[in-house]
């Protein structure tokens, strides 16, 4: 079995995908809003805003947390301040997704933006400021319940946020910074329904979306947008990653991301994914090596889905390098972590995991125990054949070629 470009990730639950297109636009324009255009200008805000946003992408909570504090120091009746120090708590969130404790004092974060917005809004329906943070705020509030699987509110509140991303952009087509939601809206719009093709009954009540253009706009931002360009970047390693399969593509910008924000385990997982899909397997692991490394020791935003993917893919590279007991013990601590993790059902990480351990036993002459993880995997859900080789090896136990 190859090592390749196989992820035992599985593909997106197509629920999510479905509340992607709703709230996707908005979630994803959080620091698009933070342009001249959306609050008076000043200097002190704009830098305090700018360093909390670098931190918070370097999961540096509490340093990110001082400098939005400051923020609504200076601008305590503005809504900039309050946002991004929901956001600080939304990427706690992510960091921990597991750990719902936070949800509700997320939502009331959330609330106190919308309703801050929406006093300005009756005094001036064509608040600018307002109008970006009262989506921006409905989008997160929305993002928050599609992941707790609450999808009628996750809809409601993507059906609010879409039309303000739509109007934004016709305010100021040429920020490059508001183009982010419209990128990012019409690259999914058109990819989604072409992958799931029983999603487009719901799509007639959204607009047409355009791949070519969306990537377009995403690059656009990525170089020119004065705070999106992170997160179109990362964006754009997303899609040339999952859906273009532009492996090398993906590789430069999860490359550069980690350089500018080492701390970050999103980033720094995607580096050793790209690095595997092209091939060069020695420093995919010594990337998988450090998030173990990082997990293990407790890191700020490394959690057990972390530690899970380093141990698998540490576990392929001794499997390649017939270092079997290496193997073992990494493939085991992976399956250790999706009984931990793997709430609705096997993961991908699990059934490969196993069948490994499976093929290891079989080279190892361990046959009855090998025999025991192949039926075992049978069991699972299905990733790559998962099922059909163990059954195989059921039959003929694994040898290398």
């Amino acid at each position: 079995m190859p090592f390749g470009v196989f992820s035992p990730t599985p593909s997106p639950d197509i629920r999510q995908v479905v509340s992607q297109l709703r709230w996707i636009a908005l979630s994803l324009i959080v620091l698009a809003v933070l342009c001249d255009a959306q609050f008076p200008s000043d200097p002190d805000v704009d830098i305090h805003v700018q360093k909390g946003i670098d931190l918070l992408y370097n999961v540096e909570f509490d340093r990110a947390q001082a400098e939005f504090d400051a923020v609504i120091k200076l601008r305590p009746d503005e809504p900039v301040g309050y946002f991004m120090q929901a956001m600080v708590e939304w990427w706690n969130i992510v960091a921990y997704h597991d750990d719902g404790s936070q949800d509700q004092k997320f939502y009331d974060m959330l609330e106190r933006v919308i309703d801050m917005c929406e006093k300005r809004l009756d005094r001036n329906p064509d608040d600018v400021t307002a109008l970006f943070f009262k989506g921006g705020a409905v989008g997160f509030r929305g993002r928050l319940r599609a992941e707790r699987g609450k999808w009628l509110g996750a809809a409601n509140d993507g059906m609010v946020a879409l039309p303000l991303v739509r109007k934004a952009h016709e305010i100021d087509p040429k920020n490059e910074d508001v183009l982010l939601g419209i990128g990012v809206y019409n690259y999914y719009a058109d990819v989604i329904p072409d992958m799931y093709p029983f999603v487009k009954p719901v799509m007639i009540f959204f607009p047409g979306g355009d791949r070519k253009k969306g990537l377009e706009q995403l690059k656009e931002v990525s170089e020119r947008a004065k705070y999106a360009k992170v997160e179109a970047s990362y964006i754009l390693l997303q899609d040339y990653f999952t859906y273009e399969k532009e492996y090398a593509k993906a590789y430069e910008i999860a490359r550069s991301l980690c350089d500018r924000f080492p701390r970050n385990p999103v980033f720094r997982r995607y580096l050793g994914r790209c690095l595997v899909s092209v091939g060069r397997l020695p420093e995919a692991n010594e990337v998988f090596l450090e998030i173990e490394k990082r997990f293990s020791a407790h890191d700020p935003g490394y959690d057990d889905y972390d530690g899970r993917e380093a141990s698998y893919y540490i576990g392929r590279f001794e499997f390649v390098g017939s270092r079997y007991q290496n193997a073992l013990r990494y493939f085991y601590a992976c399956d250790s972590l999706c009984r931990r993790l793997d709430k609705d059902g096997s993961s991908g990480f699990m059934a490969m995991a196993n069948l490994h351990i499976g093929m290891i036993y079989d080279l190892q002459k361990r046959r009855a125990e090998a025999v025991q993880q192949y039926q075992k995997v049978l069991q699972l859900k299905e990733y790559e054949n998962s099922r059909k080789d163990a059954a195989r090896y059921i039959e003929t136990p694994y040898a290398r070629n």
